[in-house]
């Protein structure tokens, strides 16, 4: 799961509606402090510090998954609330309240306002946001289709929060689209209310600000309008184009001098003029002219052609997984990567863990320093620098010439390009080596995790749990004996 403190700490009290209809004697909340019973599943939860610090490993610098920038000021921590009976997935920022329900929200969980700190607790989402899908993408752009569901889904939950007396959000953008475990675009939480310590409603470049709020600091449901014009346009060009300058670009020309090169002609003319049109109503000048939220859910819903397609795919991300746990023993951060699945975290834990586990459990020959030895050396930091370089098939390489040489045992080898095998989807491979290196280093809890993401990419999901249970319970036993773990 995940949880975060926020870097703006002096904001004011959650807002009346959140603080006093679930707190209205400012008491802790019964069902989280004794640990018995699980908060209902739409209840606003107040949380101690201590029970926020513990999850994200006092806020340890590599629980952050938030992406610096000055359109996104707070920082984001994952964690896992322990005393929680479902592992509920969660991100924790400083920023914002509100307390609404929706599959197209990350809605808020709860909050906590202990001395000094004010901190919101949210669901987790762990695929990034839509700037970074469509501003600094490294595998594949989003195909048209999916853009057509992003604009969709945001719109829906505008529509939802205007519904429900919330019609106010505060600088909408790309960062404010996160994605959910299943690919699924949804609206962050945090623009439900003003964010920032000056108390400015818009963070973003002037350009993308609403005309109003640049005339006399006005917020106003239609200003919300405006900013989503400003999210169409970003699906349609894959760049953050200022709108008067996507406006004049048009001017009654092609279409597609705006659109993104990076689709390859693969989208639907008439469609993106479509949205193209809405993008220019919602950018009007004056307020009034621009359309409602109502209007453009129902202008949007026609163009989703593909409602059968899973988003996850439509995206490009794996299909979400999950090994069944529900240990009694709080999990590492390699863990909580491993039991979710998480290939691309894993593989990040080992490249900043480097070799520091295999202190102990290298096997070094008796022969000298020969040229087969430097050989061997040099095979591996090829491995390492393809390993760094997420070139996975080459790592392979490098670390199959380390290993068949024979003469160095190294458990991490074994660990890197087991995972190389699973982002290469040869989780047969995976496995054998996560056997190899738990066979060099038998009390290496890394060893199993890997061996338990191997068994649930080969569908055996019960030896998979046993074994991250396994891997939970001898990272206790490092934890007692003060060794060091993940």
């Amino acid at each position: 799961m995940g949880c975060c403190q926020s870097s703006l700490l002096q904001l004011k009290k959650p807002s009346a509606d959140v603080n006093e209809q679930n707190n209205p004697q400012g008491q802790k909340n019964p069902h989280h402090q004794n640990g018995e019973e699980a908060p209902p599943a739409d209840e606003c939860v107040e949380f101690s510090f201590a029970d926020l610090k513990a999850a994200t490993n006092n806020f340890f610098s590599e629980y952050i998954v938030s992406e610096s920038s000055d359109k996104s000021p707070n920082v984001v921590y994952k964690g896992c609330l322990q005393k929680e009976n479902n592992r509920r997935c969660i991100a924790e920022e400083a920023s914002g309240v509100g307390k609404l329900r929706n599959e197209r929200l990350a809605n808020l969980i709860g909050y906590c306002c202990e001395g000094d700190e004010r901190l919101l607790v949210a669901e987790y989402m762990p695929n990034c946001t839509l700037a970074k899908h469509l501003f600094h993408w490294e595998k594949q752009t989003i195909e048209w289709a999916m853009r057509l569901r992003v604009s969709l889904y945001i719109a829906e939950a505008l529509q939802y929060c205007c519904q429900e007396k919330r019609p106010l959000y505060h600088d909408l953008n790309a960062d404010r689209v996160l994605f959910d475990e299943n690919g699924d675009p949804r609206l962050s939480c945090f623009g439900l209310m003003k964010n920032s310590m000056d108390g400015k409603s818009y963070s973003t470049n002037l350009a993308y600000t609403p005309p109003e709020y640049l005339r006399d600091g006005t917020v106003i449901p239609e200003s919300v309008m405006y900013s989503f014009g400003t999210i169409l346009l970003d699906l349609l060009s894959g760049k953050h184009v200022p709108p008067n300058q996507a406006l004049d670009m048009i001017g009654g020309k092609n279409i597609t001098l705006l659109m993104d090169s990076h689709l390859d002609g693969k989208f639907s003319t008439e469609e993106a003029t479509l949205v193209f049109e809405l993008a220019s109503q919602c950018l009007q000048y004056e307020p009034r002219n621009r359309p409602s939220i109502r209007e453009l859910v129902a202008a949007l819903t026609p163009l989703q052609n593909n409602s059968d397609i899973p988003s996850y795919e439509m995206l490009g991300i794996p299909k979400h997984e999950e090994i069944p746990l529900a240990p009694q023993l709080p999990l590492s951060v390699m863990g909580d990567a491993c039991s979710r699945v998480d290939l691309t975290a894993i593989h990040q834990l080992l490249l900043v863990s480097h070799y520091k586990d295999d202190d102990g459990s290298c096997e070094l020959s008796f022969q000298e320093w020969t040229q087969q030895i430097r050989d061997m050396l040099e095979a591996r930091k090829r491995g390492d620098m393809a390993f760094r370089d997420k070139n996975f098939m080459e790592a392979i390489d490098g670390y199959t010439t380390f290993i068949d040489v024979g003469n160095i045992v190294s458990p991490t080898v074994y660990a890197r390009r087991s995972i190389c095998y699973l982002l290469c989807d040869k989780p047969d491979a995976a496995l054998r080596d996560a056997m190899q290196a738990q066979l060099a280093h038998p009390e290496w809890p890394t060893a199993f995790y890997l061996q338990a993401v191997a068994l649930v990419k080969l569908g055996m999901h019960k030896d998979a749990a046993d074994m991250l249970n396994e891997a939970s319970t001898l990272e206790k036993k490092r934890h007692n004996r003060g060794s060091r773990g993940y």
